[in-house]
């Protein structure tokens, strides 16, 4: 999928549609986003070493995961986040790199689902999460 096909999946537009690309392959998300370097997270965070907030890496790998949902994100749903679970950040991303992330269903039990995913800059990993989330009436 591209950006804009990612749009008629995903709720989000402007500067909070965090992915470039994504597809499902065989019940794997696999998503990419290429930082440019004037998003605003990285406007003040931090000047002169701008580095990815953690917190903007976890909603990358979860607009990732809504990928596996095609068929459930119909019209007037909304995925919301409801929990994020053993997060590690071990290495920063920067401007110029590229995230690929990689998601997984766990289990879920409608309206919730249960993810696990990580974040990849080329071969260095950068983040690992089990996230839930629900699809709510918009």
């Amino acid at each position: 999928m591209d950006k804009e096909e990612l749009k008629s999946l995903l709720p989000h537009r402007d500067a909070m549609l965090l992915l470039d690309g994504a597809e499902n392959r065989d019940g794997e998300a696999v998503g990419r986003y290429t930082v440019r370097g004037d998003e605003f997270f990285l406007q003040g965070h931090f000047p002169g070493n701008p580095i990815v907030p953690g917190v903007i890496l976890c909603e990358i790998l979860a607009q990732s995961a809504c990928v596996l949902l095609h068929g459930v994100l119909t019209d007037g749903k909304l995925p919301v986040y409801t929990g994020l679970n053993n997060v590690k950040f071990r290495s920063p991303v920067r401007p110029g790199d590229t995230v690929e992330t990689r998601c997984r269903l766990k289990r879920s039990k409608p309206p919730f689902y249960f993810a696990e995913g990580t974040a990849h800059v080329g071969d260095r990993l950068c983040v690992t999460a089990e996230f839930s989330f629900a699809v709510t009436e918009a």
